[in-house]
């Protein structure tokens, strides 16, 4: 058993390698070609790193509950499919044929197989390449169990604010002719909302922020004369597009107005208190948007809450282009 911990320890620190990564004696403990990757502390330690495993368990206790099901460590409480098959039931509002419980490991792994097949059904159309297996997320592969859970929260659009461009530092260790091998790699496991969100395409507010910004002063004062000149109905005016209609309520109202009618009360916070509350707001406002005709809005509503000013002018030219001959 030492010698093949001393043979795991030299094989990771091997010359020209990063500092020295802590393996365990499992991890060293390989079959011929099977492999492990682990996480340099390094990369353990980045905040946004922290950030986006503190962001992901918190939303799937979010999810799951009703179910009174509570993860403390993503490695340890997702490994053996019970965690997992609760979430995609409750995200894709469908029931798995599984066994509830299952304590063998080929039990575990059968159950695996079929929540990783449901999930692999909804997530290729997307054109995302699966970055797991059952074997990677059996044992207890970090990386991978993230990766999964990145794709499922933006698949279905969960209510969470991603950090963006988050990558970690692994180290592969690779069993091969009785030897271990390791090789360093990053793996990339956010990239900006918009990307992860499935919008590739580019518009032209992309081309504005980027390439114009000089022009972005005089889009957002047409924008402002737009909703002002319908707003004012109401005693109501604009003079910041980052902040005013981040809490939804503007945008509630100005559907009202655009569309001629009285918007009930009930149906939105006219002074919402917290992040969710504005969530369904904006939420609210988009779906008035779809019943006058207009296509879903490329933002998310989470972005417009959280000061995305990109997200918010796309929301208003999206009304723009439609209302703007509206006396």
């Amino acid at each position: 058993m030492s010698d093949l911990q001393e043979e795991g320890k030299n094989a990771i620190n091997l010359p020209m390698s990063p500092a020295s990564v802590e393996i365990h004696p499992e991890d060293t403990l390989l079959e011929e070609n099977q492999e492990r990757t682990v996480i340099d502390p390094t990369s353990r330690d980045d905040p946004r790193f922290k950030e986006l495993v503190k962001v992901l368990i918190d939303w799937v206790n979010d999810v799951l509950v009703e179910e009174r099901i509570i993860v403390k460590q993503l490695e340890e409480d997702l490994y053996d499919g019970q965690v997992l098959q609760k979430l995609l039931e409750k995200l894709a509002d469908c029931k798995l044929n599984v066994a509830e419980v299952t304590q063998s490991e080929v039990g575990q792994k059968q159950k695996l197989q079929t929540v990783l097949q449901a999930a692999q059904e909804l997530l290729r159309p997307r054109g995302r390449a699966l970055q797991w297996t059952i074997d990677s997320i059996h044992g207890k592969n970090l990386v991978a169990i993230l990766h999964l859970l990145v794709a499922l929260a933006t698949h279905f659009r969960a209510p969470i604010r991603l950090p963006e461009h988050v990558s970690v530092q692994v180290v592969v260790v690779r069993k091969r002719e009785g030897l271990l091998h390791s090789s360093h790699v990053t793996e990339e496991l956010t990239t900006t909302t918009e990307m992860m969100m499935g919008r590739f395409e580019r518009d032209a507010f992309d081309t504005l922020f980027d390439h114009a910004p000089d022009k972005l002063s005089v889009v957002k004062k047409s924008l402002i004369t737009f909703v002002n000149k319908h707003l004012n109905k109401l005693n109501l005016e604009v003079t910041e597009l980052e902040t005013q209609f981040a809490d939804g309520v503007y945008l509630v109202l100005l559907m009202g107005l655009l569309e001629d009618y009285f918007v009930p009360l009930h149906n939105f916070y006219l002074t919402p208190d917290s992040f969710d509350q504005k969530v369904h707001n904006v939420s609210f406002a988009f779906e008035l948007m779809l019943d006058g005709g207009l296509k879903k809005p490329k933002a998310r509503p989470e972005d417009v809450v959280s000061l995305d000013l990109k997200s918010t002018l796309r929301v208003l030219y999206n009304l723009f282009t439609k209302y703007k001959h509206l006396e």
